[in-house]
């Protein structure tokens, strides 16, 4: 592998990680309602283990109320169970039709408790843009280039490296920000 192909490869794995950083910070709610919160909810329906998203549409009918609408009406219990057993902190109540969640204000602990798991998915980011950097690495010593090239390449990869750990500490701000501002 050549010396620009490692800094493709390098920069490709590093915006998945910030992609997935982005990713994850969207199920964390920031007291308005958000269907992406729900992405992680299985719900255990005729003996297997199916994502919410399969079996019902989600909508936002209010700034803080979720509208989950399932498609076949014989699994709304089902679904509700799925939702309480995720332990999102939701209250779902079910019609018989469609089941409404009420977003709850979020007490200030709870904006404090959501900042410090915000800031754990943001540091295991950083971690996996170390690792990528280790990678890197090891893909330019492989290479056997001159050695002011070499120092270069790492020079090349550490840039990288700061880049996106700035990268995350701005979308750490913003995502603070969101939960912290009343």
């Amino acid at each position: 592998m050549d010396s620009d192909m490692i800094l493709l490869d390098v920069t490709d794995k590093m915006d998945k990680a910030l992609e997935s950083l982005a990713k994850k910070f969207t199920t964390v709610r920031a007291g308005r309602a958000n269907p992406s919160s729900l992405d992680g909810v299985m719900v255990d329906y005729y003996g297997s283990m199916t994502p919410l998203k399969q079996l019902a549409t989600i909508s936002v009918p209010e700034a803080r109320q979720l509208l989950i609408k399932p498609f076949d009406k014989s699994s709304l219990s089902a679904i509700e169970k799925g939702i309480l057993a995720a332990n999102l902190g939701y209250n779902p109540g079910n019609d018989g039709e469609t089941i409404r969640i009420v977003i709850p204000e979020l007490t200030e602990e709870r904006r404090h408790e959501l900042a410090k798991q915000v800031k754990a998915i943001s540091e295991e980011a950083k971690v996996s843009i170390r690792n990528i950097r280790h990678e890197g690495l090891e893909s330019v010593k492989k290479c056997e280039l001159p050695e002011d090239q070499e120092k270069m390449m790492e020079k090349d990869i550490q840039d990288l490296v700061n880049d996106y750990n700035k990268k995350i500490d701005t979308l750490l701000k913003e995502k603070e920000q969101e939960l912290l501002t009343v």
